[in-house]
């Protein structure tokens, strides 16, 4: 298996279906929740909602990045979102993130692995490599407060 296959496989596992690392990925935390629990306040921490919408921020930025060429997300912007007020804009939400998610998988497989130590849109971002491994361990930190999340909203 090429390095860029390990990587999406990576991507995969923390998002969509894996179990290896954190014994549970953001599709089986989040696909069955209600979107009052998903918004639900725990004292001042992020909402669940908030925390898998600014995973998906940075997931369906950097898609974009791939095919455009130019990074257009910030950091700054990263935990801006219009409300969610239904299940039904939760669930269009959830099936968003998995398409955009599986949509980056599939760019990663393609890319050819002599790209992965070449530098991400501009020099300043580092390589792809880094962009793409930065993006998977930062979906497992914010994983990990999900599941705290749901276990003190329980």
């Amino acid at each position: 298996m090429n390095s860029t296959q390990q990587l999406a496989n990576r991507l995969r596992e923390v998002i969509l279906n894996g179990t290896w690392i954190a014994n549970t990925n953001y599709k089986h935390q989040l696909e069955a929740l209600d979107w009052t629990v998903a918004l639900a306040k725990v004292k001042s921490l992020n909402t669940i909602a908030v925390l898998a919408q600014h995973i998906h921020y940075y997931i369906a930025g950097v898609k974009h990045a791939f095919e455009s060429g130019t990074l257009e997300i910030r950091d700054q912007y990263s935990f801006d979102f219009p409300p969610i007020e239904s299940q039904e804009q939760w669930n269009a939400f959830l099936n968003k993130f998995w398409t955009d998610t599986e949509g980056l998988i599939e760019l990663i497989e393609k890319l050819p692995n002599s790209k992965l130590n070449q530098s991400f849109i501009n020099e300043k971002y580092g390589t792809y490599q880094r962009n793409i491994d930065a993006m998977i361990e930062h979906s497992y930190y914010h994983l990990g407060q999900i599941v705290l999340i749901q276990k003190l909203l329980a």
